[in-house]
């Protein structure tokens, strides 16, 4: 993370972000922990849930602005999948929030280069869940 040229050398392209899956104890925390040797940020999908239609999203623009005034950081999003596990009463809002807060991570993600100083890490134990709420998870993200 701190030396990007290293993968270009290589000819490789670096990635924005990881999604790590699989079912509970397999690791996916400590994995995320262990990779990370600069300022870890590490969020709660359930910390997320907020009462007013959105927080949500000003959180993450939040969460993305500070990542960003460091010189290398990781931003671990645990039990992504909880960011949907709160809904509205109208059974319409929650999802459209639940949409707006996945859609401002992935405009954070497509808002900073992949050679850059923030990395996203992701972990879920819902793979169909959040694969289809990120429809472009696949263009910046590797999987685990």
């Amino acid at each position: 993370m701190l030396h990007p040229e290293k993968f270009v050398k290589l000819g490789i392209d670096p990635l924005k972000g990881v999604l790590c899956y699989g079912p509970p104890g397999t690791s996916k925390t400590l994995l995320a922990r262990a990779v990370s040797d600069a300022c870890f940020i590490r969020v709660i999908g359930s910390e997320l849930v907020q009462k007013y239609v959105g927080e949500r999203a000003r959180m993450v623009r939040e969460l993305f602005q500070m990542a960003r005034s460091k010189k290398a950081c990781v931003v671990f999003f645990n039990e992504v999948d909880a960011i949907g596990g709160a809904r509205f009463d109208d059974g319409v809002g929650g999802d459209n929030e639940v949409r707006c807060t996945m859609l401002e991570i992935v405009n954070q993600l497509d808002a900073f280069d992949a050679r850059g100083n923030i990395k996203v890490l992701m972990s879920t134990n819902k793979f169909s869940w959040i694969v289809s709420v990120i429809h472009s998870f696949s263009l910046f993200c590797s999987t685990v």
